[in-house]
């Protein structure tokens, strides 16, 4: 097995071992004080954090980019999962390689014939996946399943803040669990809190992305404790 893929199996195989986990989002930190934030969510004992990469362009939003991966990568041996809502991810992925991710996701919407980029992304030793916005049909999706570690299936539309939970998410992450065995890393963002984690455990997902729910709270600890009993595993 060659060294890329190697490190590629070694991080899927690190991520199937803790599911179903909680994947802070580390857009609502507080960045004056990003170190900080890292250890403290080592302290509440997470094992992966959820970086949101937002241009401008493919969704209203600017977040951040390159450097702050690379920061964080220089603080913490936890697994990175970089999420591309970008216009163009052909052009960025490999840079948010070489800053550190270890897994990058990048939309259908973006890239309708992902298969080059993801075995790109893949060849360099990082794990590759597919998002999908609820409001996009899944046909546009289904095709690519099978060439990628992972599908992110998004239960608010990309890059709009205050946006409910979308249940279209638990029948997606239903049908792709079904159609795909144990072995695809499935992946659910927005709206996933106290009330929504439970549901969508039982419906499939190993990765809950969670923002408010962990940073709007005193005590990460306490928060991810919180989560984690209403998770159904």
């Amino acid at each position: 097995m060659s060294e890329p893929s190697s490190r590629v199996q070694k991080t899927i195989a690190a991520m199937r071992g803790v599911r179903p986990s909680i994947l802070p989002s580390l857009l609502l930190c507080d960045f004056a004080n990003l170190e900080k934030e890292v250890r403290l969510l080592e302290e509440a004992g997470v094992d992966c954090l959820h970086l949101d990469v937002m241009d401008g362009n493919f969704v209203p939003n600017i977040s951040y980019g390159m450097p702050i991966v690379s920061a964080i990568r220089k603080v913490t041996d936890l697994t990175l999962d970089v999420h591309l809502m970008i216009r163009d991810p052909n052009t960025y992925a490999s840079q948010f390689v070489d800053a550190g991710a270890d897994l990058i996701t990048f939309h259908i919407e973006a890239l309708p014939r992902p298969s080059d980029l993801l075995a790109k992304i893949r060849s360099q030793g990082v794990a590759a996946g597919l998002a999908i916005n609820p409001s996009t049909e899944m046909s546009h999706l289904l095709p690519w399943v099978g060439e990628c570690d992972l599908v992110l299936v998004m239960s608010v539309e990309a890059g709009f803040g205050g946006q409910a939970f979308n249940p279209i998410a638990l029948e997606r992450l239903s049908e792709l669990r079904k159609a795909n065995g144990p072995d695809l890393l499935l992946e659910v963002d927005g709206g996933v809190n106290l009330k929504t984690v439970g549901q969508c455990t039982a419906s499939g997902a190993d990765l809950l992305v969670v923002g408010s729910a962990i940073f709007r709270e005193a005590d990460y600890c306490q928060a991810m404790t919180r989560l984690r009993r209403e998770m159904q595993i």
